[in-house]
């Protein structure tokens, strides 16, 4: 099967680290359990300037190779591609942080995945062609039979996906989210993310 990956929230703990560098950048502690909104300008009540001073933070390569793996993600990946499965990695990360989030992977053993940089949120500001950044067209046609999201933010996106089945990574931010059809299912971990998995790939079978 053609597997869909996201990055942030997945695969490692950014809101976490998020919560952290805003704690230390402007005194705003916001505990992870309540981070109510994926917009993170909206979390922390920040000016523009505010938020866009967090976001460069947040994607310094230095803070970007220290957030921590979510239990269970590098595990559960790698059996996959084991299998015979076609991962790929698909994040709305800035296209300039493709290095260090690739070095991420490859540290936690995940060098057979591919990552591609997707401007999901209409946050770049100008046109950058890299062999590895798809625009959202390009995205769209693509085919992918399973795929792990945490933002409703891109729910819209997968949701172009003929036949794929959504594993909703339940966050704070998504809890209350209305999903939009029963191609989504909510999962609480990459062990519930497996199981619905496995249920998709008996059926594909």
């Amino acid at each position: 099967m053609r597997i869909y990956i996201d990055f942030d929230d997945v695969l490692c703990e950014t809101a976490l680290a998020f919560t952290k560098i805003a704690k230390q950048m402007f005194g705003i502690d916001v505990p992870y359990r309540e981070v109510q909104f994926f917009n993170l300008k909206k979390t922390f009540d920040l000016s523009d300037k505010q938020y866009e001073e967090l976001m460069k933070a947040g994607h310094f390569p230095d803070n970007l190779l220290n957030y921590e793996e979510t239990p269970g993600a590098s595990e559960t990946i790698n059996k996959w591609v084991d299998m015979g499965h076609e991962v790929s990695i698909i994040t709305g990360r800035p296209f300039n942080s493709y290095e260090p989030s690739r070095l991420w992977l490859d540290e936690h053993k995940l060098e057979r995945v591919p990552l591609y940089c997707v401007d999901k949120y209409g946050r770049e500001t100008c046109k950058q062609d890299y062999v590895y950044n798809l625009t959202l067209e390009q995205l769209y046609g693509m085919s992918f039979d399973f795929a792990v999201e945490d933002s409703p933010a891109a729910f819209w996106h997968v949701s172009h996906f003929e036949g794929c089945r959504i594993a909703v990574f339940n966050r704070p931010w998504n809890i209350r989210e209305e999903l939009p059809d029963d191609r989504f299912i909510r999962c609480e971990g990459w062990k519930e993310v497996d199981k619905v998995f496995e249920i998709k790939e008996a059926m594909n079978t």
